[in-house]
Protein backbone atom coordinates (compact mmCIF):
# COMPACT_ATOMS: atom_id res chain seq x y z
CA UNK A 1 0.00 0.00 0.00
CA UNK A 2 1.06 3.71 -0.16
CA UNK A 3 0.78 6.04 2.04
CA UNK A 4 2.01 9.76 1.07
CA UNK A 5 5.45 8.90 -0.28
CA UNK A 6 5.53 5.68 1.57
CA UNK A 7 5.22 2.17 -0.40
CA UNK A 8 4.82 -0.30 2.08
CA UNK A 9 3.60 -3.93 3.22
CA UNK A 10 2.64 -3.12 6.99
CA UNK A 11 2.70 -6.92 7.61
CA UNK A 12 5.87 -7.32 6.17
CA UNK A 13 7.86 -4.05 7.50
CA UNK A 14 6.03 -3.30 11.09
CA UNK A 15 7.04 -0.29 13.65
CA UNK A 16 6.51 2.38 10.67
CA UNK A 17 2.81 3.04 10.80
CA UNK A 18 1.07 4.73 13.81
CA UNK A 19 -1.67 1.76 13.78
CA UNK A 20 -1.85 -2.10 13.82
CA UNK A 21 -4.95 -1.94 11.93
CA UNK A 22 -4.62 -1.09 7.87
CA UNK A 23 -7.77 -2.69 7.02
CA UNK A 24 -10.79 -2.00 9.26
CA UNK A 25 -13.85 -3.66 7.12
CA UNK A 26 -11.05 -6.92 6.28
CA UNK A 27 -10.70 -7.05 9.95
CA UNK A 28 -14.63 -6.64 10.82
CA UNK A 29 -14.71 -9.20 7.99
CA UNK A 30 -12.97 -11.80 9.71
CA UNK A 31 -14.84 -11.27 13.08
CA UNK A 32 -18.20 -12.03 11.19
CA UNK A 33 -17.76 -15.03 9.80
CA UNK A 34 -16.81 -16.64 13.15
CA UNK A 35 -19.74 -14.91 15.10
CA UNK A 36 -21.05 -17.77 16.58
CA UNK A 37 -17.49 -18.55 17.62
CA UNK A 38 -16.76 -15.59 19.20
CA UNK A 39 -20.18 -15.64 21.27
CA UNK A 40 -19.25 -18.69 22.39
CA UNK A 41 -15.93 -17.63 23.33
CA UNK A 42 -17.40 -14.60 25.24
CA UNK A 43 -19.97 -16.67 27.11
CA UNK A 44 -16.97 -18.87 28.59
CA UNK A 45 -15.11 -16.41 29.42
CA UNK A 46 -17.39 -14.36 31.42
CA UNK A 47 -17.99 -17.53 33.37
CA UNK A 48 -14.83 -18.48 34.55
CA UNK A 49 -13.97 -14.43 34.96
CA UNK A 50 -11.65 -13.43 37.77
CA UNK A 51 -8.57 -11.78 38.33
CA UNK A 52 -5.22 -13.71 37.38
CA UNK A 53 -1.70 -13.32 36.07
CA UNK A 54 -0.56 -10.27 38.26
CA UNK A 55 -3.34 -8.08 36.78
CA UNK A 56 -3.75 -6.86 40.49
CA UNK A 57 -2.56 -3.30 39.60
CA UNK A 58 -5.76 -2.78 37.49
CA UNK A 59 -8.14 -3.62 39.94
CA UNK A 60 -10.16 -5.32 36.62
CA UNK A 61 -11.50 -9.16 35.87
CA UNK A 62 -9.50 -11.08 33.57
CA UNK A 63 -11.10 -13.69 32.22
CA UNK A 64 -9.23 -17.25 32.76
CA UNK A 65 -7.37 -17.87 29.68
CA UNK A 66 -7.81 -21.62 29.49
CA UNK A 67 -10.03 -20.91 26.86
CA UNK A 68 -6.95 -19.48 24.48
CA UNK A 69 -7.11 -22.16 22.67
CA UNK A 70 -10.85 -21.28 21.09
CA UNK A 71 -8.88 -17.47 20.33
CA UNK A 72 -6.47 -19.46 17.85
CA UNK A 73 -9.29 -21.37 16.49
CA UNK A 74 -10.93 -18.20 15.97
CA UNK A 75 -7.65 -17.30 13.78
CA UNK A 76 -6.00 -14.67 16.07
CA UNK A 77 -3.96 -14.40 18.66
CA UNK A 78 -4.78 -12.19 22.06
CA UNK A 79 -3.06 -13.53 25.60
CA UNK A 80 -2.39 -10.60 27.83
CA UNK A 81 -5.11 -8.32 26.83
CA UNK A 82 -8.47 -9.57 27.98
CA UNK A 83 -10.02 -7.40 30.70
CA UNK A 84 -13.75 -7.93 31.74
CA UNK A 85 -15.54 -4.54 32.96
CA UNK A 86 -19.55 -5.23 33.78
CA UNK A 87 -20.75 -7.03 30.72
CA UNK A 88 -18.31 -6.18 28.66
CA UNK A 89 -15.07 -8.17 27.24
CA UNK A 90 -12.36 -6.24 25.98
CA UNK A 91 -9.50 -7.68 24.06
CA UNK A 92 -6.82 -7.15 21.66
CA UNK A 93 -6.79 -9.67 18.86
CA UNK A 94 -3.94 -10.06 16.50
CA UNK A 95 -5.79 -11.36 13.03
CA UNK A 96 -4.13 -14.25 10.76
CA UNK A 97 -3.69 -11.55 8.01
CA UNK A 98 -1.07 -9.48 10.65
CA UNK A 99 -3.54 -6.82 11.53
CA UNK A 100 -4.15 -6.23 15.37
CA UNK A 101 -7.65 -4.53 16.89
CA UNK A 102 -9.45 -4.17 19.87
CA UNK A 103 -12.72 -5.84 20.33
CA UNK A 104 -15.20 -5.64 22.95
CA UNK A 105 -17.36 -8.04 23.32
CA UNK A 106 -21.27 -7.82 25.42
CA UNK A 107 -25.02 -6.75 25.09
CA UNK A 108 -25.78 -4.67 22.08
CA UNK A 109 -25.75 -0.94 23.24
CA UNK A 110 -23.74 -1.46 26.39
CA UNK A 111 -21.52 1.63 27.15
CA UNK A 112 -17.99 0.63 24.98
CA UNK A 113 -14.68 2.64 27.32
CA UNK A 114 -12.65 2.78 23.49
CA UNK A 115 -15.52 5.38 22.33
CA UNK A 116 -17.04 4.75 19.23
CA UNK A 117 -16.13 1.49 17.07
CA UNK A 118 -15.05 1.83 13.88
CA UNK A 119 -16.89 -1.33 12.68
CA UNK A 120 -19.84 -3.48 14.65
CA UNK A 121 -20.59 -6.54 14.25
CA UNK A 122 -23.97 -8.32 15.63
CA UNK A 123 -24.60 -11.80 16.72
CA UNK A 124 -28.27 -13.29 16.23
CA UNK A 125 -28.96 -13.13 20.41
CA UNK A 126 -28.25 -9.40 20.47
CA UNK A 127 -24.60 -9.65 21.47
CA UNK A 128 -22.09 -7.07 19.88
CA UNK A 129 -18.38 -6.59 18.80
CA UNK A 130 -17.26 -3.40 18.65
CA UNK A 131 -13.84 -3.40 16.33
CA UNK A 132 -11.79 -0.85 16.97
CA UNK A 133 -8.25 -0.24 15.15
CA UNK A 134 -4.89 -0.32 16.75
CA UNK A 135 -4.19 3.70 16.19
CA UNK A 136 -1.52 4.96 18.91
CA UNK A 137 -4.49 7.13 20.40
CA UNK A 138 -6.76 4.24 21.15
CA UNK A 139 -4.03 1.76 22.36
CA UNK A 140 -3.67 4.98 24.72
CA UNK A 141 -6.96 5.01 25.40
CA UNK A 142 -7.02 1.15 26.25
CA UNK A 143 -4.47 1.42 28.56
CA UNK A 144 -5.58 4.78 30.80
CA UNK A 145 -8.96 2.88 30.72
CA UNK A 146 -8.26 -0.43 31.32
CA UNK A 147 -5.24 -0.63 33.16
CA UNK A 148 -3.95 -3.73 32.15
CA UNK A 149 -1.14 -5.39 33.36
CA UNK A 150 1.73 -4.95 30.66
CA UNK A 151 0.68 -1.83 29.75
CA UNK A 152 3.71 1.02 29.19
CA UNK A 153 4.56 2.40 32.60
CA UNK A 154 6.14 5.71 34.14
CA UNK A 155 8.86 3.76 36.64
CA UNK A 156 10.55 6.47 38.41
CA UNK A 157 13.65 5.34 40.31
CA UNK A 158 12.84 1.54 39.30
CA UNK A 159 16.35 0.27 38.24
CA UNK A 160 16.17 -1.18 34.63
CA UNK A 161 18.09 -1.89 31.53
CA UNK A 162 17.08 -0.07 28.48
CA UNK A 163 16.91 -2.21 25.50
CA UNK A 164 17.44 -0.66 22.08
CA UNK A 165 14.73 -2.16 19.71
CA UNK A 166 16.37 -2.04 16.00
CA UNK A 167 14.74 -5.19 15.02
CA UNK A 168 10.88 -3.99 16.48
CA UNK A 169 8.71 -6.99 16.53
CA UNK A 170 11.58 -9.98 15.79
CA UNK A 171 13.39 -8.81 18.80
CA UNK A 172 10.54 -8.27 21.39
CA UNK A 173 9.74 -12.00 22.17
CA UNK A 174 13.49 -12.29 23.92
CA UNK A 175 13.59 -9.52 25.54
CA UNK A 176 10.38 -9.65 27.55
CA UNK A 177 11.36 -13.88 27.88
CA UNK A 178 14.34 -12.38 29.64
CA UNK A 179 12.70 -9.44 31.57
CA UNK A 180 10.34 -12.32 33.20
CA UNK A 181 12.66 -14.82 33.29
CA UNK A 182 15.37 -12.53 35.72
CA UNK A 183 12.88 -9.99 37.49
CA UNK A 184 14.34 -6.67 36.26
CA UNK A 185 12.16 -3.85 34.63
CA UNK A 186 13.45 -2.01 31.25
CA UNK A 187 12.73 0.46 29.14
CA UNK A 188 12.20 -2.09 26.35
CA UNK A 189 10.85 0.47 23.66
CA UNK A 190 14.13 2.68 23.08
CA UNK A 191 15.51 4.03 20.30
CA UNK A 192 16.91 7.40 18.97
CA UNK A 193 16.67 10.06 16.72
CA UNK A 194 19.93 8.42 14.70
CA UNK A 195 17.45 5.22 14.53
CA UNK A 196 14.18 6.22 13.88
CA UNK A 197 12.21 8.96 11.30
CA UNK A 198 9.43 10.97 11.69
CA UNK A 199 6.21 9.47 10.15
CA UNK A 200 5.60 13.19 8.67
CA UNK A 201 8.71 13.30 7.25
CA UNK A 202 8.76 9.64 5.46
CA UNK A 203 4.87 10.35 4.00
CA UNK A 204 6.41 14.06 2.50
CA UNK A 205 9.40 12.59 1.04
CA UNK A 206 11.97 13.97 2.86
CA UNK A 207 15.52 13.25 3.20
CA UNK A 208 17.04 11.75 6.17
CA UNK A 209 18.46 14.14 8.41
CA UNK A 210 22.50 14.06 8.83
CA UNK A 211 23.13 13.37 12.47
CA UNK A 212 26.75 12.94 14.11
CA UNK A 213 27.88 10.10 16.23
CA UNK A 214 30.82 9.64 18.02
CA UNK A 215 34.07 8.14 16.41
CA UNK A 216 32.00 7.79 13.22
CA UNK A 217 31.14 11.06 11.49
CA UNK A 218 27.93 12.29 9.79
CA UNK A 219 25.04 9.64 9.19
CA UNK A 220 21.43 9.57 7.98
CA UNK A 221 19.06 8.73 10.72
CA UNK A 222 16.43 6.91 10.58
CA UNK A 223 18.16 3.77 9.52
CA UNK A 224 16.28 1.40 11.33
CA UNK A 225 13.53 2.12 8.86
CA UNK A 226 11.24 2.54 12.27
CA UNK A 227 9.47 6.04 13.31
CA UNK A 228 8.76 6.69 16.45
CA UNK A 229 5.11 6.92 16.26
CA UNK A 230 5.83 2.85 14.62
CA UNK A 231 8.17 1.82 17.17
CA UNK A 232 5.80 2.60 20.31
CA UNK A 233 2.78 1.31 18.59
CA UNK A 234 4.45 -1.99 17.63
CA UNK A 235 5.77 -1.91 20.89
CA UNK A 236 2.74 -1.93 23.00
CA UNK A 237 1.17 -4.45 20.86
CA UNK A 238 3.73 -6.81 21.55
CA UNK A 239 3.40 -5.90 25.82
CA UNK A 240 -0.24 -5.90 25.64
CA UNK A 241 -0.24 -9.70 23.94
CA UNK A 242 2.20 -11.23 26.19
CA UNK A 243 1.55 -14.02 28.31
CA UNK A 244 3.46 -12.91 31.76
CA UNK A 245 3.53 -9.94 33.82
CA UNK A 246 6.15 -6.86 32.49
CA UNK A 247 7.28 -4.09 33.88
CA UNK A 248 8.23 -1.34 31.52
CA UNK A 249 8.30 1.68 29.54
CA UNK A 250 9.37 3.81 26.61
CA UNK A 251 12.27 5.96 25.87
CA UNK A 252 12.54 8.39 23.42
CA UNK A 253 16.20 8.42 23.61
CA UNK A 254 18.39 11.23 22.71
CA UNK A 255 16.71 13.79 21.65
CA UNK A 256 18.68 16.55 21.05
CA UNK A 257 19.13 20.22 21.50
CA UNK A 258 21.37 21.58 18.76
CA UNK A 259 22.78 25.11 18.13
CA UNK A 260 21.61 24.93 14.79
CA UNK A 261 18.08 23.88 16.28
CA UNK A 262 15.86 27.64 16.20
CA UNK A 263 13.18 27.79 18.41
CA UNK A 264 14.10 24.21 19.15
CA UNK A 265 11.69 22.88 16.55
CA UNK A 266 12.98 19.94 15.29
CA UNK A 267 13.19 18.80 19.08
CA UNK A 268 9.75 19.51 19.75
CA UNK A 269 9.03 17.77 16.48
CA UNK A 270 10.17 14.78 17.44
CA UNK A 271 8.31 15.16 21.11
CA UNK A 272 5.02 15.47 19.67
CA UNK A 273 6.15 12.09 17.28
CA UNK A 274 6.74 10.11 20.96
CA UNK A 275 4.33 11.90 22.69
CA UNK A 276 2.73 8.44 24.06
CA UNK A 277 6.26 7.17 25.55
CA UNK A 278 6.87 7.31 28.89
CA UNK A 279 10.56 8.31 29.08
CA UNK A 280 12.43 10.91 27.64
CA UNK A 281 16.04 11.34 27.36
CA UNK A 282 16.96 15.17 26.35
CA UNK A 283 20.79 14.75 24.57
CA UNK A 284 21.75 18.81 24.91
CA UNK A 285 25.63 17.74 24.39
CA UNK A 286 26.08 20.00 21.13
CA UNK A 287 24.76 23.08 23.26
CA UNK A 288 27.37 22.34 26.27
CA UNK A 289 30.27 24.70 26.30
CA UNK A 290 32.83 22.52 27.19
CA UNK A 291 35.72 25.57 27.24
CA UNK A 292 33.94 27.52 30.22
CA UNK A 293 35.34 24.88 32.97
CA UNK A 294 39.00 25.72 31.93
CA UNK A 295 38.89 29.30 31.96
CA UNK A 296 39.52 30.28 35.74
CA UNK A 297 38.85 33.15 36.92
CA UNK A 298 36.47 33.13 33.65
CA UNK A 299 33.41 33.32 36.06
CA UNK A 300 31.97 36.43 36.07
CA UNK A 301 32.10 37.02 32.59
CA UNK A 302 30.66 33.34 31.73
CA UNK A 303 27.59 33.97 34.19
CA UNK A 304 26.72 37.77 32.60
CA UNK A 305 26.85 36.81 29.06
CA UNK A 306 24.62 33.43 29.49
CA UNK A 307 22.50 35.28 32.31
CA UNK A 308 21.65 39.06 30.87
CA UNK A 309 18.86 39.41 33.65
CA UNK A 310 20.39 40.83 36.97
CA UNK A 311 17.73 39.10 39.48
CA UNK A 312 18.40 36.05 37.29
CA UNK A 313 22.08 36.45 38.26
CA UNK A 314 21.66 37.06 41.57
CA UNK A 315 19.39 34.14 42.59
CA UNK A 316 21.50 31.88 40.58
CA UNK A 317 24.23 32.97 42.84
CA UNK A 318 22.51 33.36 46.14
CA UNK A 319 21.30 29.81 45.44
CA UNK A 320 24.59 27.96 44.36
CA UNK A 321 27.05 29.87 47.02
CA UNK A 322 25.11 28.07 50.07
CA UNK A 323 26.91 25.43 51.26
CA UNK A 324 25.47 21.84 50.59
CA UNK A 325 26.10 18.47 50.92
CA UNK A 326 25.27 15.41 48.30
CA UNK A 327 26.24 12.01 48.69
CA UNK A 328 28.11 12.29 51.33
CA UNK A 329 30.67 15.21 50.51
CA UNK A 330 30.46 18.55 51.61
CA UNK A 331 30.25 21.32 48.64
CA UNK A 332 31.11 24.74 48.57
CA UNK A 333 31.27 27.14 45.06
CA UNK A 334 32.79 30.49 44.83
CA UNK A 335 31.39 33.13 42.40
CA UNK A 336 33.83 31.85 39.60
CA UNK A 337 32.95 28.36 39.73
CA UNK A 338 29.61 28.85 39.83
CA UNK A 339 30.00 31.08 36.71
CA UNK A 340 32.09 28.79 34.73
CA UNK A 341 29.32 25.64 35.28
CA UNK A 342 26.54 28.17 34.91
CA UNK A 343 28.60 28.82 31.62
CA UNK A 344 28.77 25.06 30.41
CA UNK A 345 25.06 23.90 31.62
CA UNK A 346 23.15 27.03 31.07
CA UNK A 347 22.05 26.81 27.92
CA UNK A 348 21.04 23.01 28.23
CA UNK A 349 18.96 23.99 31.18
CA UNK A 350 17.25 26.46 29.41
CA UNK A 351 16.09 23.96 26.85
CA UNK A 352 15.42 21.27 28.53
CA UNK A 353 13.13 23.67 30.47
CA UNK A 354 11.47 24.63 27.35
CA UNK A 355 11.06 20.77 26.38
CA UNK A 356 9.80 20.08 29.68
CA UNK A 357 7.04 22.45 29.34
CA UNK A 358 6.10 21.06 25.82
CA UNK A 359 5.85 17.50 27.02
CA UNK A 360 3.63 18.34 29.82
CA UNK A 361 1.41 20.43 27.44
CA UNK A 362 1.12 17.72 24.71
CA UNK A 363 0.31 14.71 27.38
CA UNK A 364 -1.94 16.70 28.82
CA UNK A 365 -0.11 16.49 32.46
CA UNK A 366 0.24 12.82 32.24
CA UNK A 367 3.65 12.26 34.53
CA UNK A 368 6.51 11.12 32.85
CA UNK A 369 10.06 10.14 32.99
CA UNK A 370 12.94 12.41 32.02
CA UNK A 371 16.36 12.17 31.62
CA UNK A 372 18.93 14.93 31.40
CA UNK A 373 21.85 13.30 29.51
CA UNK A 374 25.16 14.98 28.95
CA UNK A 375 27.28 11.66 28.62
CA UNK A 376 27.37 12.10 24.52
CA UNK A 377 30.79 13.36 22.89
CA UNK A 378 30.67 15.80 20.55
CA UNK A 379 32.78 16.04 17.35
CA UNK A 380 35.55 18.47 18.69
CA UNK A 381 36.17 16.68 21.88
CA UNK A 382 38.15 13.82 23.28
CA UNK A 383 36.61 11.24 25.71
CA UNK A 384 38.97 12.47 28.46
CA UNK A 385 37.38 15.96 28.29
CA UNK A 386 33.61 15.24 28.51
CA UNK A 387 34.09 12.82 31.90
CA UNK A 388 31.82 14.74 34.28
CA UNK A 389 33.53 15.77 37.65
CA UNK A 390 31.66 15.36 40.87
CA UNK A 391 31.12 19.46 41.03
CA UNK A 392 29.32 19.13 37.71
CA UNK A 393 27.05 16.52 38.69
CA UNK A 394 26.09 18.75 41.61
CA UNK A 395 25.47 21.86 40.00
CA UNK A 396 23.46 19.36 37.27
CA UNK A 397 21.33 18.19 40.33
CA UNK A 398 21.35 21.59 42.14
CA UNK A 399 20.01 23.67 39.15
CA UNK A 400 17.32 20.52 38.42
CA UNK A 401 15.90 21.40 41.96
CA UNK A 402 16.02 25.00 42.05
CA UNK A 403 14.17 25.08 38.84
CA UNK A 404 12.14 22.14 39.68
CA UNK A 405 12.46 20.35 36.65
CA UNK A 406 11.01 17.17 36.67
CA UNK A 407 14.07 15.32 35.68
CA UNK A 408 14.14 11.60 37.34
CA UNK A 409 17.56 10.42 35.56
CA UNK A 410 20.89 12.10 34.82
CA UNK A 411 23.26 10.43 33.14
CA UNK A 412 27.17 12.13 33.20
CA UNK A 413 30.01 11.00 30.98
CA UNK A 414 32.13 8.42 32.88
CA UNK A 415 34.69 7.91 30.14
CA UNK A 416 32.51 4.88 28.54
CA UNK A 417 32.28 4.37 24.73
CA UNK A 418 30.38 2.83 22.43
CA UNK A 419 32.84 0.40 20.34
CA UNK A 420 35.13 0.11 22.67
CA UNK A 421 35.43 -1.54 26.10
CA UNK A 422 37.18 0.74 28.83
CA UNK A 423 40.06 1.62 27.10
CA UNK A 424 41.00 4.69 29.32
CA UNK A 425 44.55 4.41 31.21
CA UNK A 426 42.77 5.20 34.80
CA UNK A 427 41.97 1.98 34.55
CA UNK A 428 38.48 0.25 36.41
CA UNK A 429 38.93 1.23 40.01
CA UNK A 430 38.78 4.66 38.43
CA UNK A 431 35.63 4.44 36.76
CA UNK A 432 34.16 2.22 39.75
CA UNK A 433 34.74 5.25 41.95
CA UNK A 434 33.49 7.62 39.58
CA UNK A 435 30.19 5.43 39.11
CA UNK A 436 30.16 5.40 43.16
CA UNK A 437 30.19 8.63 43.84
CA UNK A 438 27.93 9.58 41.30
CA UNK A 439 25.42 7.19 42.39
CA UNK A 440 25.45 8.25 45.44
CA UNK A 441 24.88 12.07 44.66
CA UNK A 442 22.05 11.13 42.60
CA UNK A 443 20.55 9.73 45.40
CA UNK A 444 20.41 12.46 48.11
CA UNK A 445 19.23 14.12 44.98
CA UNK A 446 16.79 11.50 44.31
CA UNK A 447 17.73 11.13 41.18
CA UNK A 448 19.20 7.82 39.01
CA UNK A 449 21.98 7.32 36.87
CA UNK A 450 21.83 6.17 33.81
CA UNK A 451 24.79 4.53 32.04
CA UNK A 452 24.85 5.08 27.86
CA UNK A 453 27.05 3.53 24.47
CA UNK A 454 27.24 0.45 27.39
CA UNK A 455 26.86 -2.57 24.38
CA UNK A 456 30.85 -3.16 24.14
CA UNK A 457 31.85 -3.40 28.11
CA UNK A 458 32.97 -6.42 29.04
CA UNK A 459 31.55 -8.80 32.18
CA UNK A 460 34.34 -7.57 34.20
CA UNK A 461 33.58 -3.94 33.53
CA UNK A 462 29.93 -4.53 33.57
CA UNK A 463 30.33 -5.77 37.08
CA UNK A 464 32.40 -2.73 38.14
CA UNK A 465 29.85 -0.34 36.90
CA UNK A 466 26.95 -2.54 38.71
CA UNK A 467 28.41 -2.58 42.56
CA UNK A 468 29.49 0.60 42.35
CA UNK A 469 26.13 1.60 41.34
CA UNK A 470 25.04 -1.16 43.98
CA UNK A 471 22.53 -2.25 41.32
CA UNK A 472 20.52 1.65 41.47
CA UNK A 473 21.43 2.36 37.65
CA UNK A 474 19.26 2.58 34.80
CA UNK A 475 22.15 0.80 31.93
CA UNK A 476 21.31 1.37 27.84
CA UNK A 477 22.18 -1.34 25.06
CA UNK A 478 21.05 -1.35 21.93
CA UNK A 479 23.11 -1.90 18.89
CA UNK A 480 24.20 -5.10 20.41
CA UNK A 481 20.61 -6.88 19.91
CA UNK A 482 20.73 -6.24 15.99
CA UNK A 483 24.87 -7.18 15.65
CA UNK A 484 23.67 -10.50 17.20
CA UNK A 485 20.93 -11.15 14.48
CA UNK A 486 23.84 -10.43 11.83
CA UNK A 487 25.52 -13.35 13.39
CA UNK A 488 22.91 -15.54 13.39
CA UNK A 489 22.11 -14.14 10.31
CA UNK A 490 25.31 -15.05 9.11
CA UNK A 491 24.64 -18.84 10.19
CA UNK A 492 21.58 -19.69 8.96
CA UNK A 493 21.32 -17.36 6.17
CA UNK A 494 24.67 -16.87 4.30
CA UNK A 495 22.84 -15.68 1.23
CA UNK A 496 21.21 -12.95 2.90
CA UNK A 497 24.34 -12.21 5.04
CA UNK A 498 26.22 -11.77 1.99
CA UNK A 499 23.43 -9.24 0.65
CA UNK A 500 23.94 -6.88 3.92
CA UNK A 501 27.88 -7.52 3.77
CA UNK A 502 28.27 -6.20 0.29
CA UNK A 503 25.47 -3.38 1.22
CA UNK A 504 28.22 -2.82 4.37
CA UNK A 505 31.61 -3.02 1.65
CA UNK A 506 29.87 -0.38 -0.82
CA UNK A 507 28.87 2.09 1.83
CA UNK A 508 32.31 1.92 3.63
CA UNK A 509 34.00 2.56 0.52
CA UNK A 510 31.98 5.52 -0.60
CA UNK A 511 32.31 6.82 3.13
CA UNK A 512 36.37 6.44 2.60
CA UNK A 513 36.28 8.22 -1.05
CA UNK A 514 34.64 11.52 0.81
CA UNK A 515 37.37 11.13 2.95
CA UNK A 516 36.36 9.48 6.06
CA UNK A 517 39.23 7.93 8.36
CA UNK A 518 37.00 5.29 10.29
CA UNK A 519 35.97 4.05 7.06
CA UNK A 520 39.93 4.44 5.48
CA UNK A 521 40.87 2.08 8.65
CA UNK A 522 38.16 -0.56 8.69
CA UNK A 523 38.81 -1.27 4.61
CA UNK A 524 42.89 -1.25 5.17
CA UNK A 525 42.23 -3.59 7.99
CA UNK A 526 39.76 -6.23 6.28
CA UNK A 527 42.40 -5.96 3.62
CA UNK A 528 45.19 -7.45 5.95
CA UNK A 529 43.35 -9.56 7.85
CA UNK A 530 44.27 -12.97 7.51
CA UNK A 531 39.94 -13.98 7.49
CA UNK A 532 38.74 -12.54 3.91
CA UNK A 533 35.54 -14.10 3.98
CA UNK A 534 32.61 -11.90 4.64
CA UNK A 535 31.60 -11.88 8.86
CA UNK A 536 29.84 -9.94 11.33
CA UNK A 537 33.05 -9.83 13.11
CA UNK A 538 35.03 -7.67 10.75
CA UNK A 539 35.67 -4.43 12.52
CA UNK A 540 34.36 -3.37 9.00
CA UNK A 541 31.34 -4.61 9.09
CA UNK A 542 31.06 -3.83 12.79
CA UNK A 543 31.30 -0.35 12.24
CA UNK A 544 29.11 -0.04 9.17
CA UNK A 545 26.33 -2.58 9.29
CA UNK A 546 23.54 -0.16 10.81
CA UNK A 547 22.06 1.13 7.63
CA UNK A 548 21.21 -1.83 5.72
CA UNK A 549 17.70 -2.63 7.06
CA UNK A 550 16.77 0.75 6.48
CA UNK A 551 17.75 1.87 3.19
CA UNK A 552 15.22 2.42 0.83
CA UNK A 553 14.46 2.69 -3.13
CA UNK A 554 13.74 5.17 -6.25
CA UNK A 555 10.47 4.12 -5.45
CA UNK A 556 10.12 4.21 -1.68
CA UNK A 557 9.66 1.02 -1.25
CA UNK A 558 12.45 -0.68 1.72
CA UNK A 559 15.29 -2.37 -0.14
CA UNK A 560 15.81 -5.01 2.48
CA UNK A 561 13.63 -4.58 5.39
CA UNK A 562 10.91 -6.79 4.47
CA UNK A 563 13.52 -9.99 3.96
CA UNK A 564 14.46 -9.61 7.56
CA UNK A 565 10.85 -9.81 8.65
CA UNK A 566 9.62 -12.94 6.96
CA UNK A 567 12.41 -15.43 7.82
CA UNK A 568 11.80 -18.91 9.25
CA UNK A 569 10.71 -18.75 12.55
CA UNK A 570 13.28 -21.36 13.69
CA UNK A 571 15.86 -18.01 13.17
CA UNK A 572 13.58 -16.26 15.11
CA UNK A 573 13.77 -18.63 17.90
CA UNK A 574 17.41 -18.87 17.80
CA UNK A 575 17.47 -15.49 17.92
CA UNK A 576 15.54 -15.03 20.67
CA UNK A 577 16.83 -17.57 22.61
CA UNK A 578 20.43 -15.67 22.00
CA UNK A 579 19.37 -12.12 23.34
CA UNK A 580 17.63 -13.03 26.13
CA UNK A 581 20.54 -15.11 27.55
CA UNK A 582 22.91 -12.17 26.78
CA UNK A 583 20.46 -9.73 28.77
CA UNK A 584 19.97 -11.89 31.52
CA UNK A 585 23.86 -11.79 31.78
CA UNK A 586 24.19 -7.66 31.91
CA UNK A 587 21.30 -7.79 33.85
CA UNK A 588 22.52 -9.70 36.44
CA UNK A 589 25.76 -7.91 36.30
CA UNK A 590 24.75 -4.27 36.42
CA UNK A 591 20.98 -3.94 38.45
CA UNK A 592 20.58 -7.37 40.17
Amino acid sequence: MKIGNITIDPAKSPGVLDTGSWNLPAAAGRVAQKIDAWEAWYHNARRSGGPRNGDRRSGGQRPDLASERALHDLGCSALGSVQARGESVYLLARLDDGQAVFLNIGPSGSEDLLGAPAELVRSKDGLSIAVHPTDAPVIHRFCRALEPVNAPRVLGATPRLGIGTRMTTRVWPGIFASMERTGYAANAVQNSVRELNLLSDMKEGRAPERNYAYCFGEIESGYTGSTFEGLWVAGTLAALLYPGELEWGADADHIQLKRKDAGLVRAKQVIDASRYYSFYTIDPADILDYASLGETGSGGQRLEAKIPDSRTRRDVLAYHREPFRLGGRAYSFDEDLIGRLAGKFWDSMEGTAALCSHITAIRGGEEFDLEYAFDEIPPEQTVASCISTAEEIAFVAREIRRRGLPVSHIAPNFGVEKGYDYRLDDGLDALGARVAAASALADDAQLLVDIHSADDLSTATRKTIGRAGKGRLHYKVSPSLQFVFTEVLAEREPELFRKWWDDVCDYARKEAEKGSPIATECLEAYRKSDNPDPSPHHKLFHMFYFAFPGRRDAAGRYANREELYTLPESFYAEYNARIAAMLDDIARDVIK
